[in-house]
């Protein structure tokens, strides 16, 4: 399977994470990658940036060491309606943005109360890609996921991080299994992520790989096998603004 990005990365502006942009470029130029997203969580992580470091980031060169750069978000989804906690006019600014469940921003809830906050942020016009959907503390309907993915031009994550021993995410190869299943059915893209918080997880795919090729799960449906599949997904999300 052809690996062409990550775009699932973050740095020590995350506050909890260890490497510079400049350290996730060169790792992702070392393991032959043509694209990476930066993805710092959103100001309700604790620890992380604010606004105005979102609002900066046209100060950063899309390339380096050969590698082109996204700079984006994950942002984190605050409630049953999908808030997020960036505003608009500051989303517009960023190339990527990534909405996911956080434990220290949302509190789990009921099957229905994930379902709604998940699909609710996917309608938000400015997500495109929506992050980890198998952690199995906050149990979804992955067939409402996925019909909302493509009704919202998103992208499903496959997060190598949920898939590694000892992460956080514990116990989410059957929810994935689950999702990756009805991706095949329905036809929705989904997309690799490291989760990277150093430098040397940076393209570290090999776990989602594998659970792809045990699926025969097909690479067109796959977005990091091109960047110009990547681009037209996001061109299709903003082409509704």
């Amino acid at each position: 399977m052809h690996d062409r990005m990550d775009t699932h990365t973050h740095t020590i502006a995350s506050g909890h994470a260890f490497s510079t942009i400049r350290e996730n470029a060169a790792a992702a130029a070392a393991k032959g990658l043509e694209l990476l997203a930066i993805t710092e969580h959103a100001p309700c992580m604790a620890g992380s940036c604010q606004g105005i470091y979102f609002r900066n980031l046209k100060v950063v060169d899309r390339h380096a060491y050969d590698v082109e750069l996204m700079m984006g978000v994950e942002l984190n989804i605050l409630d049953e309606q999908g808030r997020v906690d960036l505003d608009p006019a500051t989303l517009r600014q960023l190339d990527i943005r990534i909405a996911s469940l956080h434990i220290p921003c949302i509190n789990p809830g009921s099957r229905e109360f994930n379902t709604e906050a998940c699909v609710n942020a996917m309608k938000n016009p400015y997500v495109n890609i929506l992050g980890h959907p198998d952690d199995p503390r906050y149990p979804v309907d992955f067939t409402a996921l996925v019909q909302a993915a493509k009704e919202y031009h998103v992208m499903l994550e496959l997060n190598d991080n949920s898939l590694r021993p000892g992460g956080s995410r514990k116990g989410t190869k059957p929810q994935d299994v689950e999702m990756l299943k009805l991706c095949m059915q329905y036809q929705v893209p989904v997309v690799m992520g490291s989760d990277a918080h150093v430098d040397t997880d940076v393209g570290r795919h090999d776990l989602a790989i594998g659970l792809l090729e045990e699926l025969n799960f097909p690479e067109e449906l796959v977005v990091n096998h091109s960047v110009k599949m990547l681009k037209d997904q996001i061109s299709q999300k903003a082409s509704g603004l």
